[in-house]
Protein backbone atom coordinates (compact mmCIF):
# COMPACT_ATOMS: atom_id res chain seq x y z
CA UNK A 1 0.00 0.00 0.00
CA UNK A 2 1.69 3.29 -1.25
CA UNK A 3 0.58 6.58 -2.10
CA UNK A 4 0.58 8.10 -5.20
CA UNK A 5 0.53 11.78 -6.97
CA UNK A 6 -2.19 12.07 -9.81
CA UNK A 7 -3.67 14.69 -12.09
CA UNK A 8 -6.67 16.64 -10.32
CA UNK A 9 -9.67 15.66 -12.79
CA UNK A 10 -10.61 19.55 -11.97
CA UNK A 11 -8.58 22.06 -13.75
CA UNK A 12 -5.40 23.44 -11.64
CA UNK A 13 -6.56 26.99 -10.51
CA UNK A 14 -8.36 29.16 -8.53
CA UNK A 15 -12.57 29.00 -7.63
CA UNK A 16 -15.26 30.79 -5.79
CA UNK A 17 -16.90 27.52 -4.23
CA UNK A 18 -19.07 26.86 -0.99
CA UNK A 19 -17.76 24.44 1.23
CA UNK A 20 -20.63 22.13 0.19
CA UNK A 21 -19.24 22.45 -3.23
CA UNK A 22 -15.77 22.60 -2.48
CA UNK A 23 -16.03 19.07 -0.68
CA UNK A 24 -17.46 17.48 -3.42
CA UNK A 25 -14.79 18.58 -6.02
CA UNK A 26 -12.06 16.98 -2.81
CA UNK A 27 -14.06 13.66 -2.88
CA UNK A 28 -13.84 13.57 -6.81
CA UNK A 29 -9.98 14.37 -6.83
CA UNK A 30 -9.41 11.76 -4.15
CA UNK A 31 -10.80 8.80 -6.98
CA UNK A 32 -14.59 8.76 -5.33
CA UNK A 33 -16.62 7.13 -7.99
CA UNK A 34 -19.80 6.72 -6.07
CA UNK A 35 -21.95 8.36 -4.20
CA UNK A 36 -25.50 6.79 -2.33
CA UNK A 37 -27.43 9.47 -0.51
CA UNK A 38 -30.99 11.32 0.64
CA UNK A 39 -31.21 14.90 0.36
CA UNK A 40 -30.96 16.76 3.69
CA UNK A 41 -30.65 20.11 4.62
CA UNK A 42 -27.67 21.63 5.31
CA UNK A 43 -26.10 19.35 2.81
CA UNK A 44 -28.14 19.00 -0.11
CA UNK A 45 -25.86 21.03 -2.04
CA UNK A 46 -23.03 18.59 -2.01
CA UNK A 47 -25.35 15.44 -3.17
CA UNK A 48 -26.32 18.22 -6.51
CA UNK A 49 -22.66 18.43 -7.07
CA UNK A 50 -21.86 15.02 -6.94
CA UNK A 51 -24.74 14.06 -9.62
CA UNK A 52 -23.60 16.46 -12.00
CA UNK A 53 -19.34 15.39 -11.37
CA UNK A 54 -19.86 11.90 -11.26
CA UNK A 55 -22.40 11.79 -14.22
CA UNK A 56 -19.05 13.82 -16.03
CA UNK A 57 -16.50 11.66 -15.20
CA UNK A 58 -18.22 8.21 -15.60
CA UNK A 59 -18.94 7.62 -11.90
CA UNK A 60 -21.98 6.28 -10.17
CA UNK A 61 -24.69 8.68 -8.37
CA UNK A 62 -27.89 7.28 -6.18
CA UNK A 63 -30.54 8.92 -4.27
CA UNK A 64 -31.80 6.36 -2.01
CA UNK A 65 -34.36 6.21 -0.26
CA UNK A 66 -33.17 6.88 3.01
CA UNK A 67 -30.02 7.66 4.73
CA UNK A 68 -29.94 3.65 5.89
CA UNK A 69 -29.54 2.87 2.60
CA UNK A 70 -27.43 5.65 1.52
CA UNK A 71 -24.53 4.41 4.02
CA UNK A 72 -25.25 0.88 3.12
CA UNK A 73 -25.13 1.24 -0.88
CA UNK A 74 -21.64 2.92 0.38
CA UNK A 75 -20.33 -0.08 1.85
CA UNK A 76 -21.44 -2.25 -0.37
CA UNK A 77 -19.85 -0.24 -3.45
CA UNK A 78 -16.71 0.05 -1.42
CA UNK A 79 -16.31 -3.80 -1.13
CA UNK A 80 -16.98 -4.04 -5.01
CA UNK A 81 -14.06 -1.84 -5.19
CA UNK A 82 -14.81 1.86 -5.32
CA UNK A 83 -14.19 4.77 -3.71
CA UNK A 84 -17.69 5.52 -1.79
CA UNK A 85 -18.75 8.69 -0.04
CA UNK A 86 -22.14 9.88 1.36
CA UNK A 87 -23.41 13.13 2.97
CA UNK A 88 -25.84 13.84 5.42
CA UNK A 89 -26.78 16.20 8.48
CA UNK A 90 -27.81 15.21 11.90
CA UNK A 91 -31.02 13.07 11.55
CA UNK A 92 -29.60 11.08 8.98
CA UNK A 93 -26.13 11.12 10.42
CA UNK A 94 -28.44 9.20 13.30
CA UNK A 95 -30.06 6.26 11.21
CA UNK A 96 -26.59 5.77 9.90
CA UNK A 97 -24.85 4.62 12.64
CA UNK A 98 -25.78 0.90 13.07
CA UNK A 99 -24.07 0.68 9.62
CA UNK A 100 -21.26 2.63 10.57
CA UNK A 101 -20.25 0.42 13.40
CA UNK A 102 -20.57 -2.64 10.72
CA UNK A 103 -18.20 -0.72 8.58
CA UNK A 104 -15.75 -0.09 11.74
CA UNK A 105 -16.01 -4.08 12.44
CA UNK A 106 -15.72 -4.94 8.63
CA UNK A 107 -12.82 -2.37 8.15
CA UNK A 108 -14.43 -0.85 4.91
CA UNK A 109 -13.01 2.19 3.98
CA UNK A 110 -15.92 4.75 3.38
CA UNK A 111 -16.56 8.42 3.69
CA UNK A 112 -19.00 10.75 5.53
CA UNK A 113 -20.16 13.85 5.33
CA UNK A 114 -21.94 15.27 8.26
CA UNK A 115 -22.89 19.07 7.35
CA UNK A 116 -23.92 19.46 11.05
CA UNK A 117 -27.73 21.90 11.97
CA UNK A 118 -28.84 22.95 15.34
CA UNK A 119 -30.50 19.53 16.92
CA UNK A 120 -31.62 17.39 18.75
CA UNK A 121 -34.12 15.40 16.33
CA UNK A 122 -35.73 17.36 13.35
CA UNK A 123 -34.21 21.09 15.13
CA UNK A 124 -33.51 23.98 13.05
CA UNK A 125 -33.20 22.75 9.69
CA UNK A 126 -31.13 25.48 8.18
CA UNK A 127 -29.43 26.84 11.14
CA UNK A 128 -25.70 26.04 12.20
CA UNK A 129 -24.79 23.70 14.98
CA UNK A 130 -21.97 21.04 16.10
CA UNK A 131 -23.33 19.01 17.96
CA UNK A 132 -22.98 15.44 16.27
CA UNK A 133 -19.20 15.46 17.89
CA UNK A 134 -19.89 12.36 20.20
CA UNK A 135 -21.95 10.67 17.84
CA UNK A 136 -19.35 10.72 15.28
CA UNK A 137 -17.42 8.39 17.83
CA UNK A 138 -19.74 6.39 20.04
CA UNK A 139 -22.61 6.58 17.47
CA UNK A 140 -23.05 3.00 17.46
CA UNK A 141 -21.99 0.51 20.03
CA UNK A 142 -18.77 -1.36 21.20
CA UNK A 143 -15.52 -0.36 21.03
CA UNK A 144 -14.00 0.45 17.57
CA UNK A 145 -12.28 3.54 16.26
CA UNK A 146 -13.59 6.27 13.46
CA UNK A 147 -11.40 9.27 12.04
CA UNK A 148 -13.32 12.44 12.42
CA UNK A 149 -11.53 15.91 10.46
CA UNK A 150 -13.10 19.30 11.61
CA UNK A 151 -12.85 21.49 8.54
CA UNK A 152 -12.72 25.69 8.90
CA UNK A 153 -12.98 27.12 5.45
CA UNK A 154 -14.10 25.84 1.82
CA UNK A 155 -10.19 25.14 1.02
CA UNK A 156 -10.18 23.10 4.31
CA UNK A 157 -13.66 21.06 2.98
CA UNK A 158 -11.56 20.32 -0.15
CA UNK A 159 -8.58 19.36 1.47
CA UNK A 160 -9.84 17.23 3.97
CA UNK A 161 -12.62 15.79 2.29
CA UNK A 162 -9.35 14.66 0.15
CA UNK A 163 -7.35 13.53 3.24
CA UNK A 164 -10.40 11.96 4.75
CA UNK A 165 -10.61 9.81 1.62
CA UNK A 166 -6.53 8.66 1.76
CA UNK A 167 -6.93 8.19 5.73
CA UNK A 168 -9.98 5.79 5.27
CA UNK A 169 -8.23 3.91 2.28
CA UNK A 170 -4.57 3.63 4.59
CA UNK A 171 -6.16 2.15 7.28
CA UNK A 172 -9.60 0.61 6.20
CA UNK A 173 -11.75 3.00 8.46
CA UNK A 174 -14.71 5.10 8.52
CA UNK A 175 -13.42 8.15 7.96
CA UNK A 176 -15.94 11.57 8.71
CA UNK A 177 -15.71 15.50 7.58
CA UNK A 178 -17.64 17.01 10.44
CA UNK A 179 -18.70 20.01 8.74
CA UNK A 180 -21.11 22.43 10.03
CA UNK A 181 -24.12 24.92 8.30
CA UNK A 182 -22.04 27.33 8.07
CA UNK A 183 -18.82 25.98 6.68
CA UNK A 184 -21.00 24.29 4.20
CA UNK A 185 -22.41 26.93 2.51
CA UNK A 186 -19.87 29.51 3.21
CA UNK A 187 -18.45 30.58 -0.21
CA UNK A 188 -15.16 31.58 -0.15
CA UNK A 189 -11.71 31.50 -2.99
CA UNK A 190 -9.83 28.06 -2.60
CA UNK A 191 -7.13 26.34 -4.96
CA UNK A 192 -6.83 23.71 -6.69
CA UNK A 193 -3.21 22.32 -7.53
CA UNK A 194 -2.58 20.20 -10.39
CA UNK A 195 -1.48 16.71 -8.90
CA UNK A 196 -2.94 15.61 -5.80
CA UNK A 197 -1.95 12.56 -3.55
CA UNK A 198 -4.25 9.78 -3.43
CA UNK A 199 -3.72 6.40 -1.37
CA UNK A 200 -4.49 3.12 -2.64
CA UNK A 201 -5.56 -0.50 -1.07
CA UNK A 202 -3.21 -3.13 0.47
CA UNK A 203 -3.64 -6.01 -2.05
CA UNK A 204 -1.85 -9.39 -1.57
CA UNK A 205 -2.99 -12.49 -3.52
CA UNK A 206 -4.17 -15.50 -0.99
CA UNK A 207 -3.52 -12.96 1.99
CA UNK A 208 -6.17 -12.74 4.81
CA UNK A 209 -8.64 -9.99 4.52
CA UNK A 210 -9.18 -9.59 8.30
CA UNK A 211 -5.73 -10.00 9.77
CA UNK A 212 -2.47 -8.29 10.67
CA UNK A 213 -0.61 -8.12 7.74
CA UNK A 214 2.66 -5.89 8.48
CA UNK A 215 3.40 -3.61 11.21
CA UNK A 216 0.43 -1.34 10.65
CA UNK A 217 -2.17 -3.45 11.68
CA UNK A 218 -4.06 -2.79 8.52
CA UNK A 219 -4.91 -6.21 6.53
CA UNK A 220 -4.63 -6.36 2.61
CA UNK A 221 -8.58 -6.24 1.09
CA UNK A 222 -9.52 -7.95 -1.70
CA UNK A 223 -12.99 -6.65 -3.24
CA UNK A 224 -15.39 -8.90 -4.96
CA UNK A 225 -14.85 -10.39 -8.08
CA UNK A 226 -10.99 -10.54 -7.70
CA UNK A 227 -11.11 -13.83 -7.28
CA UNK A 228 -10.60 -14.45 -3.52
CA UNK A 229 -12.24 -16.60 -1.14
CA UNK A 230 -14.46 -13.57 0.83
CA UNK A 231 -16.67 -13.52 3.59
CA UNK A 232 -17.85 -10.35 5.17
CA UNK A 233 -19.93 -10.28 8.31
CA UNK A 234 -20.60 -8.37 11.32
CA UNK A 235 -20.59 -10.98 13.59
CA UNK A 236 -16.86 -12.18 15.54
CA UNK A 237 -14.94 -13.65 12.47
CA UNK A 238 -11.56 -15.30 12.14
CA UNK A 239 -9.07 -13.70 9.58
CA UNK A 240 -10.94 -14.81 6.32
CA UNK A 241 -13.92 -13.78 7.45
CA UNK A 242 -15.37 -16.78 8.43
CA UNK A 243 -18.10 -16.14 12.03
CA UNK A 244 -16.52 -16.88 15.40
CA UNK A 245 -19.29 -15.88 17.55
CA UNK A 246 -18.39 -18.45 20.25
CA UNK A 247 -14.68 -17.81 20.09
CA UNK A 248 -13.48 -15.01 23.32
CA UNK A 249 -9.97 -14.99 22.20
CA UNK A 250 -10.73 -14.14 18.24
CA UNK A 251 -13.39 -11.65 19.82
CA UNK A 252 -10.96 -10.26 21.81
CA UNK A 253 -8.12 -10.27 19.16
CA UNK A 254 -10.25 -8.74 16.42
CA UNK A 255 -11.78 -5.91 18.83
CA UNK A 256 -8.01 -5.07 19.93
CA UNK A 257 -6.75 -5.02 16.46
CA UNK A 258 -9.19 -2.81 14.68
CA UNK A 259 -8.36 -0.06 17.76
CA UNK A 260 -4.88 -0.28 17.54
CA UNK A 261 -4.30 0.18 14.16
CA UNK A 262 -6.04 3.72 14.47
CA UNK A 263 -4.80 3.99 18.01
CA UNK A 264 -1.15 3.00 17.26
CA UNK A 265 -1.18 5.47 14.26
CA UNK A 266 -2.43 9.19 16.05
CA UNK A 267 0.66 11.09 15.22
CA UNK A 268 0.51 10.60 11.78
CA UNK A 269 -3.10 11.26 11.92
CA UNK A 270 -4.03 13.73 14.28
CA UNK A 271 -3.56 17.60 12.80
CA UNK A 272 -3.81 20.68 15.02
CA UNK A 273 -2.26 24.16 14.22
CA UNK A 274 -0.94 26.99 17.13
CA UNK A 275 -1.70 30.64 17.57
CA UNK A 276 0.40 32.76 19.79
CA UNK A 277 0.93 30.10 22.69
CA UNK A 278 4.48 30.92 22.98
CA UNK A 279 3.64 32.89 26.09
CA UNK A 280 0.07 32.42 26.65
CA UNK A 281 -1.36 32.63 29.81
CA UNK A 282 -4.50 31.83 28.72
CA UNK A 283 -5.80 29.53 25.65
CA UNK A 284 -8.94 29.03 23.16
CA UNK A 285 -9.06 25.34 21.99
CA UNK A 286 -11.75 25.42 19.29
CA UNK A 287 -12.49 23.72 15.78
CA UNK A 288 -14.43 24.12 13.10
CA UNK A 289 -16.37 27.09 11.80
CA UNK A 290 -15.93 28.36 15.77
CA UNK A 291 -12.50 28.51 15.23
CA UNK A 292 -12.44 31.36 12.96
CA UNK A 293 -14.18 33.63 15.71
CA UNK A 294 -11.91 32.38 17.85
CA UNK A 295 -8.88 33.60 16.13
CA UNK A 296 -10.58 36.76 15.11
CA UNK A 297 -11.46 37.42 18.86
CA UNK A 298 -7.14 35.95 20.26
CA UNK A 299 -5.76 38.26 17.82
CA UNK A 300 -7.99 41.27 19.06
CA UNK A 301 -7.62 40.89 22.36
CA UNK A 302 -3.36 40.29 22.13
CA UNK A 303 -3.83 43.97 20.99
CA UNK A 304 -5.47 44.73 24.21
CA UNK A 305 -2.31 43.08 25.76
CA UNK A 306 -3.72 40.08 27.07
CA UNK A 307 -1.47 36.87 27.10
CA UNK A 308 -4.19 34.46 24.94
CA UNK A 309 -3.35 31.89 22.48
CA UNK A 310 -5.40 29.52 20.63
CA UNK A 311 -5.32 25.86 19.91
CA UNK A 312 -7.17 24.41 16.42
CA UNK A 313 -8.39 21.01 16.86
CA UNK A 314 -8.51 20.16 12.73
CA UNK A 315 -8.56 16.24 13.93
CA UNK A 316 -11.36 15.60 16.48
CA UNK A 317 -11.36 11.68 16.36
CA UNK A 318 -8.57 10.50 17.04
CA UNK A 319 -8.75 13.31 19.91
CA UNK A 320 -5.35 15.38 20.08
CA UNK A 321 -4.77 14.94 24.05
CA UNK A 322 -1.45 15.18 23.36
CA UNK A 323 -1.69 18.16 21.93
CA UNK A 324 -4.12 19.63 24.76
CA UNK A 325 -2.71 18.52 27.52
CA UNK A 326 0.76 20.36 26.40
CA UNK A 327 -0.91 23.19 26.39
CA UNK A 328 -2.66 22.56 29.53
CA UNK A 329 0.79 22.36 31.31
CA UNK A 330 1.48 25.69 30.20
CA UNK A 331 -1.62 27.90 30.73
CA UNK A 332 -3.46 29.06 33.63
CA UNK A 333 -7.34 28.54 31.94
CA UNK A 334 -8.48 26.87 28.94
CA UNK A 335 -11.96 28.39 27.37
CA UNK A 336 -13.42 26.33 24.75
CA UNK A 337 -15.77 27.61 22.44
CA UNK A 338 -18.50 25.31 20.73
CA UNK A 339 -21.86 25.05 19.48
CA UNK A 340 -23.20 22.54 21.46
CA UNK A 341 -23.44 22.24 25.52
CA UNK A 342 -19.69 21.44 26.11
CA UNK A 343 -18.66 18.37 23.96
CA UNK A 344 -15.12 18.77 23.16
CA UNK A 345 -14.64 20.99 26.56
CA UNK A 346 -15.32 17.65 28.21
CA UNK A 347 -12.88 15.56 26.37
CA UNK A 348 -10.13 18.68 27.28
CA UNK A 349 -10.71 18.20 31.10
CA UNK A 350 -9.85 14.66 30.56
CA UNK A 351 -6.01 15.27 29.80
CA UNK A 352 -4.93 19.16 31.48
CA UNK A 353 -4.56 20.09 35.26
CA UNK A 354 -5.85 23.53 34.34
CA UNK A 355 -9.19 25.03 34.97
CA UNK A 356 -11.30 24.78 31.42
CA UNK A 357 -14.26 26.64 31.13
CA UNK A 358 -16.61 25.77 28.48
CA UNK A 359 -18.48 28.58 26.53
CA UNK A 360 -21.76 26.87 24.78
CA UNK A 361 -24.09 27.99 22.35
CA UNK A 362 -26.70 26.09 20.86
CA UNK A 363 -29.03 29.09 19.47
CA UNK A 364 -28.55 28.34 15.90
CA UNK A 365 -26.44 30.98 15.54
CA UNK A 366 -22.36 31.37 15.16
CA UNK A 367 -20.77 32.21 18.43
CA UNK A 368 -19.43 35.60 17.45
CA UNK A 369 -16.13 37.04 18.54
CA UNK A 370 -17.86 39.68 20.89
CA UNK A 371 -18.96 36.59 23.10
CA UNK A 372 -15.89 35.12 23.34
CA UNK A 373 -13.87 38.76 23.92
CA UNK A 374 -16.59 39.20 26.71
CA UNK A 375 -15.65 35.52 28.28
CA UNK A 376 -12.19 36.11 28.11
CA UNK A 377 -12.47 39.47 29.72
CA UNK A 378 -14.05 37.76 32.30
CA UNK A 379 -11.38 35.26 33.80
Amino acid sequence: MASRWVKSPFPKGTYYFSGNEAAAEGAIAAGCRFYAGYPITPSSELMERMAVRLNEIGGVFIQMEDEIASISAVIGASWAGARAMTATSGPGFSLMQESIGYAAFTETPCVIIDVQRAGPCTGQATKVGSGDIMQAKWGSHGDYQVIALSPWSSQEMYDLTLRAFNLSEQYRVPAMVMADEAIGHLRETIRVAAKVEVWDRKKKKGGAPFDIEGEDGVPPMPSFGEGERLSVTGSTHDAYGFRKTDDPKAHARLVERINKKILNHKRSIIETEDYLLEDAEMAVVAYGFTARTSLYAVKRMRKDGTKVGMLRLKTLWPFPDEAVAEIGKKVKKIIVPEMNLGQVAGEVKKYVPCDVISLSQTNGEVIQPDTIMEMLRKI
